[in-house]
């Protein structure tokens, strides 16, 4: 049982370890494009997909896993960058939109681009099919438990 436990605690420090080197893999993938932050995706990927192409900040943060304020210093570097806006709530005064810009859809697609072979070429690539299939059954578990 003690070497099961040391067996997962080598796994685990094998995951972290691989997610940040894929990371800043596809990091070196968009610089070497002449792209924004990866972090810049994930906000335009999440715009796209939502309702109208628009989230409450806090939605937004939600959506990134990050709290409120790293998610308005994000917010304010893609505004400056004409990717979004914002748009008044106007159930709440308090309350802001960010709105998907059409440069920004056109910037979400150019990244999808990178996003694409760079995830094939570092992550996809050691992936067989079995692999895939266990790998999607256990991360899937892990996220129901949560």
């Amino acid at each position: 049982m003690a070497q099961l436990g040391t067996a997962r605690n080598t796994l685990w420090k094998l995951f972290l370890t691989v997610h940040t080197h894929l990371v800043e893999q596809v990091e070196q993938d968009f610089r070497q494009a002449e792209l924004p932050p990866f972090e810049w995706y994930d906000v335009l990927i999440a715009l796209k997909q939502a309702p109208e192409q628009r989230l409450r900040l806090s939605e937004l943060a939600e959506t990134l896993l990050v709290n409120r304020t790293d998610v308005t210093r994000l917010v304010d570097r893609l505004e400056k960058a004409g990717l979004i806006y914002r748009e008044a709530c106007k159930d709440d005064r308090r309350g802001a939109f960010a709105v998907l810009a059409p440069a920004g859809l056109e910037m979400q697609q150019k990244m999808w681009a990178v996003y694409a072979q760079s995830i094939a070429q570092h992550f996809g690539r050691h992936l067989t099919e079995q692999d895939i299939s266990v790998l999607t059954n256990v991360l899937s578990a892990m996220l129901r438990d949560q």
